[in-house]
C-alpha cells in the first residue's frame, strides 16, 4: 500500500469517527499498526480538518454569534465558550509538559471503549430520567461549560473515550437536557480546541528536523479526506440525534472493544 493510500484510508477514519462517540483517537492509533505509525501533527492536523467540517455546517450560528456578540445572550454563549476552551487549553497544557504521550498498545484503547460504552449506556439511563424531570433545557450553565472544558482534556487522555461523547453525555448529566444544544455546544468548543491544538504542534514542529521528516503531502491528503467524510458523518448525526438515542454506538463501542481484547490480548 502507498503512503498517500494509507494517509487517505487514516483521514476517512478521522473523519468518520471524530463526532461520533465512539473516539477518533482510539481508531486512528488502532488503525496505524497496519497502516502506520503517524507524528502527533499529523494526528491533531486531521483532526483539525474535521473539525473544519463543522465550521461549514455551523457557519450560519457562529456567524450570528459574532455579529450579535453584544446581545446578551451569545455574550452569554461565547463567554461559556470561552470559558470550556480556556480551561481545556489550561489542563491540556499542563498534561503536554507532564510528558504524557499516547499509548502504542492496542489493550488501553480496548479497555478504554468498553468501559465507555458502559458509561454511555448508564449515562443515556440517567440522562433520559433527568430529561423526564426536567423537562427541555436547552441553556447551557456554567457549570455545564466548566465540565465540558474538563471533559475534553479527559477524553485527550484516555484515547478510546472519545471527545464527543465525553462532553455531550457530561452537559446531559449537568442539566443541558435538549440532545441537539448539548451535542451543538460539544462541537462548537471543539473549534477552537482542536486548531489551537493543531498550531500548538504545527509551532513546534516549524524550523525542526520533524519538518522535513513530515510528509506534508500525505497529511495535506488525510486532512482533506477527514474534512470531507466529517461533513457527511456530522450531517448524519444531526439527523439521526433528533429520533434516536446514543445507544447503538455505545454498543458499537462494547463489540469493537471486546473483539480488540479477543483478537490481541497481548495488547500489541
Amino acid at each position: 500500500m502507498t503512503d498517500l493510500l494509507a494517509a487517505l484510508l487514516l483521514g476517512i477514519i478521522e473523519g468518520i469517527t471524530e463526532f461520533l462517540p465512539i473516539s477518533s483517537t482510539g481508531h486512528l492509533l488502532i488503525a496505524q499498526h497496519w497502516l502506520g505509525a503517524r507524528s502527533d501533527l499529523f494526528n491533531i492536523s486531521i483532526q483539525a480538518g474535521a473539525i473544519l467540517a463543522v465550521v461549514v455546517i455551523y457557519w450560519k450560528r457562529l456567524w450570528g454569534l459574532a455579529v450579535g456578540f453584544t446581545q446578551r445572550d451569545n455574550l452569554d454563549y461565547l463567554l461559556k465558550l470561552g470559558l470550556a476552551f480556556g480551561i481545556t487549553g489550561v489542563l491540556g497544557i499542563v498534561v503536554k509538559k507532564a510528558g504524557f504521550t499516547l499509548p502504542d498498545h492496542v489493550a488501553p484503547i480496548a479497555w478504554a471503549l468498553v468501559l465507555g460504552g458502559v458509561w454511555m449506556i448508564a449515562a443515556e439511563h440517567f440522562a433520559a430520567k433527568r430529561a423526564a424531570a426536567l423537562g427541555e433545557r436547552s441553556d447551557i450553565t456554567w457549570t455545564v461549560a466548566t465540565l465540558v472544558g474538563i471533559a475534553q482534556v479527559v477524553a485527550g487522555v484516555f484515547p478510546g473515550t472519545s471527545r464527543s461523547a465525553a462532553t455531550i453525555f457530561v452537559a446531559l448529566l449537568a442539566g443541558t437536557t435538549s440532545r441537539a444544544a448539548a451535542t451543538e455546544f460539544a462541537f462548537l468548543v471543539g473549534i477552537p480546541t482542536m486548531f489551537a491544538a493543531s498550531g500548538y504542534e504545527l509551532m513546534g514542529v516549524l524550523g525542526t528536523p520533524a519538518a522535513a521528516q513530515e510528509d506534508w503531502s500525505a497529511l495535506a491528503v488525510a486532512f482533506v479526506a477527514s474534512a470531507v467524510t466529517a461533513f457527511i458523518a456530522v450531517k448524519w448525526l444531526l439527523r439521526y440525534i433528533q429520533s434516536h438515542r446514543f445507544t447503538a454506538f455505545a454498543i458499537y463501542r462494547l463489540v469493537f472493544g471486546v473483539a480488540l481484547l479477543w483478537l490481541m490480548p497481548s495488547g500489541s
